[in-house]
C-alpha cells in the first residue's frame, strides 16, 4: 500500500494571513477551473443548487472586484532591464577611463613640452602651456585687436615664461615667476590683464602694476599703451603731481603703474580707492620687499581689498627670503621658473678682467674704448658720488656720455634715458637705479665699473644687455680687495655657460653683506 505523499510537507505550516492575497487568486482559479470541468452538474442541479451556487459565484465576484489584480513580475524582463543598466555602467566606465588616459596623456605632453622650453613649474592642476599666439585665441577667446598690435610689434612666438605665466593667469590662479632678463615678463602679465579686462571702465581701477623706480613705471606705462594700441584703456602713471593733487573717484582709471610710495601716498590721503583692484603685480618683486620699500607695498596690498583678487609676482632674481614672504600672501600660487634659478641669459658672454686697484679701473676702461668702442654701452658704478666722478673723466674723453642718479631731477633722468635710447649718448654711466628692468634696445656691453653689491645686482646689471634673444657682452672688473668674492659671480657664470677659470672656482664661496667697500675718489684728468 502506497503512503500519502503529505508525510513530507508534516510540521510546515501555511501563514494565510501573510500571503492571503496569492492564496485569494489561487482559490479563485481553481473556482473557475471546476466550474468550467462540470458543466452536466449544474445543469442537472435543482433550483435551490442553482440559487446557492450563484449567490456564491456573486460573492467570489465580488471578493475579486473588492481585491485589487496582482501583478506578476516576469524574471527575463528584469534581467534584461538589468543588463541595460549594467551596459550603461560599463559604457560611463569606459568613458571615465578614457578621459583619465587622456588627460595624463595631455600631463605628459606639458612635461614634454616644458622640458623643451626649459620651463620648471610647481603647484597643483597647472594650465597647459601656450604652443603658440594663435591659442590665445583659439583656447581663451583673445580680442583680434590685441593679436594684431602683438604681430605688429614683432611677436612671433611667446617666450617661454609667457608661455606658462600667460595661461596661468587667465585661469584665475596667482603665480610668482622667476625668468632671466630680457624673456618677455613685462607681456606675461599685460596681456592676460587685458584680456582679462576686455573694456575700458569707469567703475575705478581695476589693476594696479607696482614696479621699484619711476623708470621702470614709465617703460611699463610705455609697454601697455602699444598693446591697447585702438582701444579705448585708461592707463595711467602715477606722477608725483597725479598722486598730489588727483582725485580718482572723477576720473576713469583702468590700470594704474606707479611705485609703490605714491600710491601709499595717494591712499592715505583718500584720493584713490583700490577696494576693485581684480589684479595686482609686483614687478622685480625682490627689490620691493628689501627693507626700504616692503612696508609701502604692504600698505598698498592691504588696500587691494577685493576677496576675488590675482596676485602675481615677476623678477629675474627670486630669493628664498622673498618666496616665503610671497606664500604669506598669496592662495594656491603656482610657481614658475624659467631655467636656472637667479642665473644670467645664456646669450651674454660674461668676462672677469683683474684691474689691481682702483688706479687700474680707470686705465683699462680708457685702453678698451680706445681699442674697440662698440656703443651703446652702460657702466655701472656703486653710488651717485663716484658716476658723477667718471662722467667728468669720460667728458674729456671725447666721448659722447652722460650720467643718470638719484640727485637728478624726474626730467633730467627722463632725458638722459630717451638720449641713450635714441643713439645720442654712447655711453651712459649709472647706479643701480636703472639696473632692474629698463629695457634698453641693442645695448652692446655692460660693464661693472665696481664690483656688484650682491648676486642679485650683478644678474640685473649684466641683464640690460642680451635681450630679447640679442647676444651682449658684460665685463666685470676686480681689484684684489674684490677677490674673496669672486666665486659667488663665477657661480652665475657657470651656470648660464660661461667658462670660469678652475682657481676662482675652487675659492671659498663668501657671503654677500651689501658689499660695498669704501673705495678711492676716481682721480679727474684734468684739475680745474
Amino acid at each position: 500500500m502506497e503512503k500519502d505523499t503529505s508525510f513530507l510537507f508534516s510540521g510546515i505550516t501555511f501563514n494565510r494571513k501573510k500571503f492571503a492575497r496569492d492564496f485569494a487568486r489561487f482559490q479563485e482559479q481553481k473556482g473557475v477551473d471546476c466550474a468550467t470541468d462540470e458543466p452536466a452538474l449544474l445543469e442537472n442541479a435543482d433550483p435551490v443548487s442553482e440559487e446557492v451556487v450563484t449567490v456564491r459565484a456573486d460573492k467570489k465576484r465580488k471578493r475579486k472586484a473588492a481585491s485589487d489584480p496582482v501583478e506578476g513580475f516576469s524574471v527575463f524582463k528584469s534581467s534584461k532591464s538589468k543588463k541595460a543598466v549594467d551596459q550603461v555602467d560599463e559604457n560611463n566606465e569606459d568613458k571615465l577611463l578614457l578621459g583619465k588616459k587622456e588627460y595624463h596623456r595631455q600631463l605628459e605632453r606639458d612635461a614634454l613640452f616644458r622640458k623643451k622650453h626649459n620651463i620648471h613649474v610647481s603647484g597643483s592642476n597647472i594650465p597647459s602651456p601656450l604652443q603658440s599666439f594663435t591659442e590665445l585665441k583659439l583656447r581663451h577667446s583673445c580680442k583680434s585687436y590685441l593679436l594684431r598690435n602683438l604681430a605688429e610689434l614683432g611677436f612671433k612666438e611667446p617666450t617661454p615664461i609667457q608661455r606658462q605665466a600667460i595661461p596661468v593667469l587667465l585661469s584665475g590662479r596667482e603665480c610668482f615667476a622667476c625668468a632671466p632678463t630680457g624673456s618677455g615678463k613685462t607681456f606675461a602679465f599685460v596681456c592676460p590683464i587685458l584680456m582679462k579686462l576686455e573694456r575700458a571702465s569707469k567703475d575705478g581701477i581695476r589693476a594696479v602694476i607696482l614696479c621699484p623706480t619711476r623708470e621702470l613705471a614709465a617703460q611699463t606705462t610705455r609697454e601697455c599703451k602699444k598693446l591697447v594700441k585702438g582701444k579705448k584703456f585708461y592707463i595711467k602713471l602715477m606722477t608725483k603731481q597725479l598722486a598730489k593733487s588727483a582725485d580718482f573717484s572723477k576720473q576713469p582709471c583702468d590700470i594704474l603703474i606707479s611705485t609703490p610710495f605714491r600710491v601709499q601716498f595717494a591712499v592715505r590721503k583718500r584720493k584713490l580707492d583700490l577696494s576693485k583692484v581684480e589684479f595686482l603685480v609686483l614687478d622685480e618683486a625682490d627689490k620691493l620687499f628689501e627693507l626700504g620699500l616692503v612696508k609701502q607695498v604692504d600698505a598698498v596690498v592691504k588696500a587691494c581689498s577685493n576677496p576675488s583678487i590675482v596676485r602675481s609676482l615677476f623678477s629675474a632674481t627670486l630669493p628664498d627670503t622673498v618666496e616665503e614672504l610671497a606664500r604669506t600672501i598669496m592662495h594656491d600660487a603656482v610657481r614658475i621658473i624659467i631655467g636656472r634659478k637667479n642665473s644670467a641669459s645664456e646669450t651674454i658672454k660674461q668676462k672677469l678682467v683683474f684691474v689691481g686697484s682702483e688706479e687700474g679701473k680707470l686705465l683699462a676702461l680708457r685702453q678698451s674704448f680706445a681699442e674697440s668702442l662698440n656703443p651703446p654701452v652702460l657702466i655701472f658704478v656703486q653710488n651717485k658720488e663716484r658716476a658723477k666722478e667718471l662722467y667728468n673723466e669720460l667728458r674729456y674723453d671725447d666721448i659722447r656720455a652722460d650720467v643718470i642718479h638719484a640727485d637728478l631731477s624726474e626730467v633730467q633722468r627722463e632725458n638722459a634715458v630717451n638720449n641713450f635710447r635714441s643713439g645720442k649718448t654712447w655711453v651712459l654711466v649709472a647706479t643701480d637705479v636703472i639696473a632692474r628692468g629698463m629695457d634698453f634696445k641693442g645695448v652692446n656691453c655692460v660693464i661693472n665699473y665696481d664690483f656688484p653689491d650682491s648676486m642679485a645686482a650683478y644678474v640685473h646689471r649684466i641683464g640690460r644687455s642680451g635681450r630679447a634673444g640679442r647676444s651682449g657682452e658684460a665685463i666685470t672688473l676686480y681689484t684684489e680687495a674684490d677677490v674673496p668674492y669672486l666665486r659667488n659671480i663665477a657661480n652665475v657664470m657657470a651656470s648660464s655657460g660661461c667658462e670660469v677659470p678652475a682657481w676662482i672656482m675652487s675659492l671659498a664661496k663668501k657671503k654677500w653683506r651689501k658689499y660695498r667697500p669704501q673705495r678711492e675718489a676716481i682721480s679727474t684728468k684734468h684739475q680745474d
